[in-house]
């Protein structure tokens, strides 16, 4: 069994070499490995650092360039058409999330007794999460939820793994943030269960970084209600 790591990435030179290291250093115990790093047109140096860590392990780690920035859901649809795994597994490149906690998401889909898994920033206490980010998730956890029967605490997570045939019939069309709530609505409507586990979370600033801006919420629930309606 295969897991590829998919890294959407774009103008992450500060923590794409360590993200990308400490993936290397999981222990996936009888899963092989392979990281997709998916470099969404970055113009900083993040590029050759990652093409840097590819040359020193070729066995290992893929690279999907776009010519220019078109958002992360391009970036994630471009390492997803790249990965060869049967499990596929999203990993952002800014350290939020730490792969130190990728064995517990794929262990219910190694152990086959999931399909899906997202690993959840709010199953455990996190101290320093701003107010903001903490309503918008919820609100729009609650939201899927009572569009689509679920029971999710973090549908905006971005740790999402799943088994290659889930996405079987499945076109993701989103090129940006709104490709979160695209591939949950999308699990949701055909009966997939999503189970959670708990994972560290260490929020960022926008002065740190973070992209993702307060008008990406109403996309966000656009993009629920265009896929909870469509045919």
């Amino acid at each position: 069994m295969k897991a590829s790591i998919i890294i959407p990435v774009f103008n992450e030179e500060r923590t794409i070499g360590e993200v990308i290291d400490r993936v290397i250093a999981v222990d996936f115990g009888e899963v092989e490995k392979e990281i997709v790093v998916a470099d969404d047109g970055s113009t900083d140096q993040t590029h050759a650092i990652a093409k840097a860590r590819a040359h020193r392990h070729p066995e290992l780690i893929r690279m999907a360039t776009a010519p220019s920035n078109t958002g992360k859901g391009a970036a994630i649809r471009m390492g997803l058409a790249r990965a060869t795994g049967d499990i596929l597994v999203l990993q952002d490149a800014d350290l939020e999330l730490d792969p130190a906690d990728l064995p517990l998401v794929l262990e219910p889909i190694v152990n086959r007794k999931y399909d899906v898994v997202y690993g959840s920033r709010f199953l455990r206490h996190v101290s320093h999460v701003p107010p903001t980010t903490r309503l918008a998730n919820g609100f729009l956890s609650l939201l899927t939820n009572l569009m689509f029967g679920s029971h999710l605490t973090d549908m905006e997570t971005a740790y999402k793994a799943f088994r290659r045939e889930t996405l079987e019939g499945v076109t993701l069309e989103s090129d940006g943030f709104e490709i979160e709530p695209e591939i949950t609505a999308k699990f949701l409507r055909r009966r997939i269960p999503i189970f959670e586990v708990p994972i560290r979370y260490v929020p960022r600033t926008t002065g740190q970084g973070k992209k993702i801006r307060w008008f990406d919420g109403l996309k966000a629930i656009g993009a629920l209600v265009r896929y909870r309606i469509a045919a």
